[in-house]
């Protein structure tokens, strides 16, 4: 884990201090040393866990978290989310390999202030740490673009809320407990979400109403 100072001797106030999560190590070593090298950003804790990262937030009281989307655990818009009830002086961006507007979504309602895709190069990254630092926020413009394009949900709102209660391999009798309909209902309305997302399996589903945003 990277500290801002020497035992012993004090940090400096002026430079904002950074936790960053991700759980590739080589990715996050590589961004930990490129931002260690802007005279005004320093990085005083690394996570590979969203639980990791949670910790290092609590013990360090950062400035700013920067958090990879996917994390094994807690994922970043979970804490994000976290991090806004618990302790907001500390601001949030939010990394992705993937310029998906439904994770822009989340991450947005989860509270973060910035969102970059690890495409871009590591002066625009510090550079959006500096401004949400100062109260500002930052959507990279390709995902703004693709958010602003996204098609039109075609589900139905009950479509929409059998697919939010899907769990992995729980049946189609846990689902029907979830949202109080009978089992056969609870599979028709799957195969008709199923059929208009153009997937053959009901987590294929709700993985693409997420990247849409619709969920």
């Amino acid at each position: 884990m990277t500290t801002e100072s020497a035992p012993g001797r004090p940090a400096d106030p002026a430079r904002i201090r950074l936790v960053l999560a991700d759980d590739e190590s080589l990715t996050r070593g590589a961004v930990s040393a490129l931002l260690g090298l802007e005279p005004d950003l320093v990085v005083v804790g690394e996570a590979a866990t969203g639980d990791e990262a949670i910790a290092r937030v609590q013990q360090h009281h950062p400035d700013v978290a920067v958090l990879d989307v996917e994390m094994p655990g807690r994922d970043g818009s979970e804490v994000a989310q976290w991090i806004a009830a618990n302790q907001p002086s500390t601001r949030c961006i939010i990394l992705t390999r993937h310029a998906r507007p439904g994770v822009l979504r989340r991450a947005l309602v989860a509270g973060a202030a910035g969102f970059v895709t690890k495409s871009a190069p590591a002066s625009v990254l510090a550079d959006v740490i500096r401004r949400v630092h100062g109260g500002g926020r930052y959507v990279d413009p390709e995902l703004a673009m693709t958010a602003l394009m996204t098609e039109e949900c075609p589900l139905t709102g009950r479509e929409l809320e059998v697919l939010r209660a899907v769990d992995g391999p729980g049946t189609a009798a846990d689902i029907a407990r979830r949202v109080h309909l009978s089992p056969g209902t609870v599979r028709n309305y799957l195969s008709s979400a199923m059929q208009k997302l153009g997937v053959g399996t009901r987590m294929e589903a709700v993985e693409r109403a997420r990247d849409r945003g619709w969920l």
